[in-house]
């Protein structure tokens, strides 16, 4: 009911739990939000007994385009979140209004085909349906009012954090919380890979789904290895930002496809299905035969992948042993290979726009002027975002430099939040 929601919201655990989510500094514009969220899920669906939920974007520190080959990733959830308001409504249908987006729309649990379009809201979530019962998991009817300040299109994973969202509701409505959040990632992964026809990985929806600051290993993708790293950022006196160098106008579809199948055909060569099964010394000892195989880009996106799983254990060892100067220097080395070796900094389809490669040149003019923090390319590439680590004393300077050359209100200043997609009335 509406009254037991705002009774949850005003008390001190809820305060706490938002003190966690969001920061000490936005406790009571979050409480706000909530209870906002709430009046309108009982204005569309009547005042029922409803459940809140909670699920963040995230941030990749390292890993990048390395965990479709089954590699590693260093990532964490950040303070930007989706939030749904939801409820059971003993239906076969699914009813679902997000705010951010101004969609409207009802899905038929009896009809869970994807469109000929294979695209949009619609398909994600009846991928996910799908993926539940192929995945021998309940689902049912339930209505949700969903608000996101996740960066659309941005590399932040909005996307996989709506995913998660939806994961944890239908987890807590008709599977008894019993699902892993493993679980959850997977379902993420069928529904992009089988309704949206896109070749991603586990990364995203771990992230989102697990929260804090995770270290993974996808060697084993249907039990991949997942290890929380407490360490706090502000310790050391530094901010993320993430910096939206705006959308990119090309169709990026192919683009992102060809990392992983440019990898996997290194791996075929072997006789193999991906990367991590190959070892790099055999790559550099058939060097010539290898290329002639699968290309030279591929060679380079294969080279990526293993010195780029290296990083990662490099820079989770520097977290773990206090080495904050050589964790920065990873930061550096990872965005330097994905520039110069993985080379998705802009798409082949249109290299005049290069919106990725503007933001790191002059943000690493910032640094080296400086004489402090790191930079690199963030997500999936070819179009987005950037990730800047920089002293606190530093970024407001950053901020004022880098948004007059791209814009007003494309940097965001991220905390690492400790809990993933979570039903919020179970955590308080």
């Amino acid at each position: 009911m509406k009254t037991d929601a705002m009774k949850t919201l005003d008390s001190p655990k809820a305060r706490q739990l938002m003190a966690s989510l969001y920061g000490e500094d936005n406790v009571e514009a979050n409480v706000k939000r909530y209870k906002n969220l709430v009046g309108k899920f009982e204005k569309e669906f009547g005042d029922r007994d409803m459940k809140m939920f909670t699920s963040p974007g995230r941030t990749e520190i390292s890993g990048n385009h390395t965990d479709h080959n089954h590699g590693k990733v260093l990532a964490g959830s950040i303070n930007l979140d989706c939030v749904g308001i939801a409820a059971k409504n003993d239906s076969d249908k699914v009813n679902i209004v997000s705010e951010t987006f101004d969609q409207k729309f009802s899905i038929d649990l009896k009809d869970l085909a994807p469109s000929s379009k294979m695209a949009g809201t619609i398909d994600l979530v009846k991928g996910l349906l799908k993926g539940f019962l192929e995945m021998g998991y309940k689902v049912g009817g339930f209505d949700a009012y969903i608000t996101s300040n996740v960066i659309s299109a941005a590399g932040v994973s909005s996307s996989a954090a709506f995913e998660m969202l939806l994961c944890s509701m239908l987890n807590v409505f008709f599977n008894d919380g019993k699902m892993d959040v493993v679980a959850y990632a997977h379902v993420g992964k069928y529904s992009e890979n089988h309704y949206w026809n896109k070749s991603s990985g586990l990364l995203d929806q771990m992230a989102c789904a697990v929260g804090g600051l995770i270290t993974i290993d996808f060697f084993d993708p249907a039990n991949p290895k997942v290890e929380q790293i407490p360490f706090d950022f502000g310790s050391q006196n530094h901010s993320l930002i993430i910096v939206n160098t705006g959308k990119g106008h090309a169709d990026l579809s192919a683009d992102y496809s060809s990392v992983p199948n440019e990898m996997r055909k290194v791996a075929e060569y072997f006789g193999k299905e991906v990367c991590s099964q190959v070892k790099e010394e055999d790559v550099i000892a058939n060097l010539s035969k290898v290329r002639q195989f699968a290309g030279d880009r591929s060679v380079m996106r294969a080279l990526h992948f293993f010195e780029e799983n290296k990083r990662v254990e490099a820079e989770v060892a520097a977290l773990k042993e206090n080495r904050f100067d050589d964790f920065l220097a990873g930061i550096t080395a990872s965005g330097n290979s994905s520039w110069k070796w993985l080379q998705n900094c802009y798409t082949n389809s249109n290299v005049q726009e290069q919106g990725i490669s503007v933001a790191l040149a002059l943000t690493e003019m910032f640094i080296t002027d400086k004489k402090r923090g790191a930079c690199r390319i963030h997500g999936g590439g070819f179009a987005g975002v950037i990730m800047a680590m920089l002293p606190n004393d530093l970024v407001d300077e950053y901020v004022e430099y880098i948004e007059k050359a791209l814009g007003k209100g494309n940097a965001y200043k991220m905390s690492i939040r400790p809990y993933g997609a979570v039903c919020v009335d179970e955590m308080v």
